[in-house]
Order: C-alpha cells, then structure tokens, then sequence
C-alpha cells in the first residue's frame, strides 16, 4: 500500500510519520529545498492549551515531533501577554533533525517537487503529477499544502509579497490539490469580510540588537519593550492571522521571543519605527525580509472536510494543517496531520475511519472547527489550542490541563493509547 503526501511542513511530516506507523509505503513530495514551511520561523510549543494537546498526541502513540521539539527547547515554561508555561525550540536547529528523522523511517522524501495536477478516476484519486511532468500513483493522498501563496494573493490581500520563508518566487507557487480533484475552496475572512490574514510574527536578526538587549532576552527567553505612544496602532491588531495574540498588549508592547534568531510578535511593524525602540537602533528583519512592510497572507485554501479529515467528495484524499481547517499553530498541525495520515491507510484498507471523540481537545477542536467553517461568523474566527475562542471552550468544557497523568487517563479511557502506533496493514 502506498500513501502520498503532499506538503512536508509540521502537518506533512505527522502525517507521513503515522501513515508509515500504520504500515504503508510512504511518499512526500515537498515543492521547496526544506521539510517544515513555516516551521522554520515558528519555534512555539505547549502554551497554554498547547501543552494538553501536545500530551494528548503523545498519548495517542504520535508524540514523535513533540519529542523531537522538546529536545530543541531552548526556554520552558515561559509567561508573556496572555500566555503561560510556553516552550521555545530553536528555529535554527530543527529542521536538518525532523528532515533526518522523517528518512530514517524509510519514508521517501522527494524535495523540489511541486504536486500541479492530479488524475481522476471517478470520485478517487489516482495520481500526480508534478511540475517536472512526472507521475505517480498511490492508494491515498494527504494533502498538507497549507494556505499561504501564491505570491498573487500576498499582493492582493495583503501588502506584497514579503519574501517570507515559502519562497514562492524560487520555488513556485502553492497549488491546491483538492481544487485540482474538482472541490472548490473555502477562505478564511477578517473581520471587514477581506480574504485571508497576515501571519502573526517576524524574525530579527539578533547580530542587529544592542548586546545588553539580547543578552536579557537569550537569558530570560521573552522580554518585553514598551512602545511609544505615538506609535501604538490598535487596529493592525484585526489582520493578525493569530488572534490569541490579538490583545491589546501586542499594540501597545514589543514582545521579543528568543527562538534562535528573535521572533518579534507582530505581523509587521515600519522599520523606522521599530528603530526607536531602545536597544532596537540598528535591527533587520531576516523573516520576512520586507517586516517592515508586510507578512504572508494565510488562510486562502482551506479544503472542506469531515471530522476524520477526508475531503468532501473524494474518496481517498485527506487533509491536514491549515489546508483542513482554520488552525493556527505547530501543534494544531501535527495533530491534525497525524489524523489525516492514519485514515488514509484506513480508508485504503476499507475499514472504518477514526474519529476522535469530542471529550479529548484535539477530537473537540477538529469537530468545532469544522462546524465552523460552514458559517459566515465561523470563517472570521481562527481555531488553535493556544488562545482565543477555542482555549476559552477548553477551559469552559474542563478539557485544558497540565497534569500529564490526567492527560493520558482521558485517552486511555477513550481506548484509544497508542492507536497512532498500532500497524494497520
């Protein structure tokens, strides 16, 4: 049995990892030189409802990207604006470990492969091809191409193209599989019903900050700078992609992470502006590299699925990440990947699907969010672990936890521990 993903970011490579647990053949076809996407500008893990669902994954047997972030943790249990007990890992590092991981489980990594076309028979999936004009066929797909790009989107929902870590203008544009199998698109909306939303952070290039600047943020991992007055603009709040930071304390502050290089929590702040700020006089953005202006545009491909992630009308397409719903986050992405991954091998073996029930977190953010989507209301919200609408419903449905022990008895009583590890075929 052979499984194709599409897309090897957070979601991609979950995805590929429980497909080959589950006893498939395995194939990624990633259009870029690099495995995570935007994993490798992210570097938050287990904040606030994060770290439910990070052990909630692993109790389900598909814990292995969070083991491999906690081992490039370099900040635990950090506290900023409406945040708690966040992890950083280090951006710079964690590529080349998953890349390594993800061969060393004999699942095949085609790089600078982009997925264009597909070839139909009946409602199923029968290949791909790519852009180079090759073909290949497989029992099941996952796709997990995300929702950011092409560039002409980032130009007309946003302010340009940023030249963000996706690389569109090397590497071409994202195409989304599930409109090529004949399923139109659902969009994320902002509040003034525009498409789409910036992404929600920048990176610095910490050569560029004042050495006594850095060297507080390097040893206390968040630090945060007050912004003048005139500067504070409220407004930028409703573009973020990320509305658990959509507080009025991510306007009127600068909070700086340490995830190697410094992530700055904001879409995007005027470089001369950014300048004022003490210790800030000589800073460069290094991701996006126009962060003064502008940030990549999210949420413009979102496939319409059922709760165990398979694509409405398509017998054996799955998906996972941003592409299956609106999620924000690393986490969100690996949880929803690792789903996406396993049914496929079900779904080729005609067994029933999985379902997680909706008295785990990631079950009841999966079921919600896609719910949601098919509102108007719903498709202005965005759905993550971590803040927001969602963590707020965590809280009210007493699904948020730290407890680890409490976190693997809720999935041993479902009878559902270790069922990402369990093989299939």
């Amino acid at each position: 049995m052979k499984i194709i993903v599409i897309g090897s970011g957070w979601s991609g490579c979950a995805a590929a990892l429980s497909a080959k647990k589950a006893g498939a053949d395995v194939v990624i076809y990633e259009k870029t030189d690099m495995v995570l996407g935007l994993g490798n500008v992210g570097g938050i893990m287990r904040n606030n409802g994060r770290y439910t669902a990070a052990e909630e994954i692993s109790a389900l047997g598909a814990g292995d990207l969070i083991n491999i972030t906690d081992s490039f943790t370099r900040h635990k249990n950090l506290d900023f604006p409406g945040h708690k007990h966040a992890w950083l890992y280090d951006v710079n590092k964690i590529e080349p470990a998953v890349r390594k991981y993800i061969l060393s489980k004999g699942i095949k990594l085609k790089l600078i492969s982009r997925v264009v076309d597909v070839k139909m028979e009946g409602t199923k999936i029968k290949g791909i091809y790519t852009s180079n004009g090759d073909y290949e066929e497989a029992d099941a797909f996952v796709e997990t191409t995300g929702s950011t790009g092409p560039m002409g989107n980032c130009i007309k929902y946003g302010n340009g193209c940023s030249m963000c870590i996706l690389r569109c203008p090397s590497f071409g544009p994202r195409i989304s599989i599930s409109k090529c199998a004949g399923v139109e698109d659902l969009h994320g909306e902002r509040l003034d019903g525009t498409y789409g939303a910036f992404s929600g952070s920048c990176k610095l290039a910490k050569d560029t900050i004042d050495k006594n600047l850095l060297h507080e943020i390097e040893e206390k991992g968040a630090v945060v700078l007050k912004v003048p007055e005139e500067d504070v603009n409220m407004d930028k709040l409703k573009a973020k992609v990320c509305q658990q930071y959509a507080l009025k304390e991510f306007a009127q502050n600068v909070i700086l992470l340490d995830t190697g290089h410094v992530k700055l929590m904001t879409s995007y702040y005027p470089l001369e502006k950014l300048r004022k700020i003490q210790g800030l006089e000589n800073v460069k953005f290094i991701d996006p590299y126009s962060g003064g202006k502008g940030n990549s545009i999210r949420y413009l491909s979102i496939a319409p699925v059922s709760v165990d992630l398979k694509v409405n009308g398509i017998d054996n397409l799955f998906c996972g990440g941003e592409k299956s719903g609106l999620f924000v986050g690393h986490t969100e992405a690996i949880c929803t990947g690792s789903l996406a991954g396993h049914n496929a091998v079900r779904c080729s073996l005609n067994i029933p699907t999985l379902t997680l029930p909706t008295n785990t977190a990631i079950g009841d953010i999966i079921s919600y969010a896609t719910s949601k989507i098919h509102t108007k209301e719903g498709r202005k919200n965005r759905y993550t672990f971590a803040g927001a609408e969602f963590f707020n419903r965590m809280k009210e449905k007493g699904l948020y936890s730290i407890d680890r022990e409490e976190i693997q008895n809720r999935i041993k009583n479902t009878n559902l521990s270790n069922i990402f590890n369990k093989k299939l075929v």
